[in-house]
């Protein structure tokens, strides 16, 4: 049964265009993770500064592989940190991750 990982992540209200920078810089960078099934960066559409990274996988094995693997410190750097320059600062000031199995829905069967 997949598993889902929401990391939520508390922004500064003008800080989340950077936020979605910084992903869109680094697309794709999962995608070939054995048991990665998807992602998402849902952004607030109300007042809250809390942005959500959903994703999904096939198990919590797959997902504990990926953090615990060099391309998740590798994905983790800064564009710029990669060229060998400093680390721009933090975008987020608080971040948790929550984690959650599919319990009923469309086309989902309960545990």
């Amino acid at each position: 049964m997949s598993i889902v990982k929401i990391n939520a992540i508390t922004v500064p209200a003008d800080s989340g265009d950077e936020l979605a920078r910084r992903f869109a810089a680094r697309a794709g960078a999962v995608d070939d993770r054995d048991g990665f099934e998807g992602f998402e960066l849902l952004r607030p559409t109300d007042e809250r500064t809390t942005w959500l990274v959903v994703t999904r996988w096939r198990d919590e094995e797959a997902f504990q592989s990926w953090v615990s693997s060099p391309a998740f410190t590798h994905g983790h750097r800064s564009a710029a940190e990669r060229a060998g320059e400093p680390a721009p600062p933090p975008v987020g000031v608080h971040s948790e991750v929550w984690s959650y199995v599919p319990a009923g829905g469309s086309g989902t069967a309960p545990a």
